[in-house]
C-alpha cells in the first residue's frame, strides 16, 4: 500500500513540479540570448550563448547599491517585525485586562484591511514626517507586518504551559526576564518560520517600494528590474537577466530555510 501511495504521489508531482519550472527556465534560458532571438524563439534553447547581458547589467545599473539597500530594508524590518509581534504575543497571553483584549480586537481589524486600500493615507502620512523616498520610511511600512507575525506567534505561544510562567514568576522573575530567557527559546521555531515568510515578501515586494521610492540611490532590486520595462519597447534579456539575479539570492536562502520552515510548522501543530 506504501509503494503504491509513493507511486500515485510521483505521478502526481512530477509533472507538477516540471509544470512549476517551465516559468522559471524561460527566464533562465533568455539570459542569454539577443533581444531578437528571445523574441523569435523564447523557449528554445540559445543557439549563440550570449554572457553580456549579465555583464551589461553589473556594469550600467545600480545593482549593487540595490543589493544593499533591499538587505538593510529586508534586515531591520525582518527584526522589528519579530520583535514587536513576539512582544505584543507575550503581553496578550499575559496580560487578561480589557485593554488587552480591546487591542487584540483592534488588531483583528487591521489585519482584515488590504494594503493597497491604506496606500494614500500612509503616502501622506509619511511625507508628513518627512520619510517619502527614503529606506527607513519602507522599514516603517513593513513594521506594519508585525501584525501578521502577531497572530502566528500568539498561536504558537498560547502552547506554552502557563505553569512554566506562574513557576518564573514565583521565582522573583519578572516580565522580561521570563520573556527573554523562557519564552523567546521555546518559540524559536515559529520566529524562524515567521521570519522566512516575511522575508520573501519583502524581498519581493514591488507595490511598496514602486509607490515611496523615486530617487535611482534608494531603489530596492525588484525597482531595478523594473527599470528595464521602457515605456515603449522593453529590453527583455535585461530585464530576464535582472529578474534571475533578484531571484537567485532568495532560492538560496529558502532551500537553506525550508527544514526550519516545516519544523516550525510541525512543532506549532502538535504541541498542547
Amino acid at each position: 500500500m506504501t509503494k503504491t501511495r509513493h507511486i500515485l504521489t510521483s505521478v502526481v508531482m512530477v509533472p507538477l513540479a516540471g509544470l512549476m519550472a517551465v516559468p522559471f527556465y524561460y527566464i533562465v534560458v533568455n539570459t542569454f540570448k539577443t533581444q531578437e532571438e528571445t523574441a523569435n524563439a523564447p523557449l528554445a534553447l540559445p543557439e549563440h550563448w550570449v554572457f553580456d547581458n549579465y555583464t551589461n547589467v553589473f556594469q550600467n545599473t545600480g545593482i549593487f547599491q540595490s543589493f544593499l539597500n533591499t538587505v538593510y530594508v529586508t534586515a531591520v524590518s525582518i527584526f522589528l517585525m519579530l520583535a514587536i509581534g513576539s512582544l505584543a504575543s507575550f503581553g496578550r497571553i499575559t496580560g487578561r485586562s480589557r485593554v488587552s483584549k480591546a487591542i487584540g480586537g483592534i488588531l483583528v481589524a487591521a489585519f482584515v484591511i488590504p494594503g493597497q486600500a491604506t496606500l494614500i493615507p500612509l503616502y501622506r502620512m509619511l511625507v508628513g514626517v518627512h520619510l517619502v523616498d527614503s529606506l527607513n520610511g519602507l522599514i516603517v511600512i513593513y513594521a506594519c507586518g508585525s501584525i501578521f507575525c502577531y497572530y502566528l506567534i500568539l498561536g504558537y505561544m498560547r502552547t506554552i504551559p502557563a505553569e512554566l510562567l506562574e513557576a518564573a514568576r514565583i521565582d522573583g522573575a519578572g516580565p522580561f526576564r521570563i520573556y527573554r530567557t523562557i519564552v523567546l527559546p521555546l518559540i524559536r521555531p515559529i520566529l524562524v518560520t515567521v521570519g522566512v515568510f516575511q522575508t520573501m515578501w519583502v524581498w519581493n515586494d514591488f507595490i511598496t517600494p514602486n509607490v515611496f521610492i523615486s530617487s535611482e540611490d534608494q531603489q530596492t532590486l525588484v525597482l531595478q528590474v523594473y527599470s528595464a520595462v521602457g515605456q515603449f519597447t522593453t529590453d527583455w534579456p535585461s530585464f530576464m537577466t535582472l529578474t534571475v539575479i533578484v531571484l537567485i539570492p532568495m532560492v538560496i536562502f529558502f532551500i537553506f530555510m525550508q527544514r526550519h520552515i516545516v519544523s516550525g510548522l510541525v512543532n506549532g501543530s502538535v504541541k498542547g
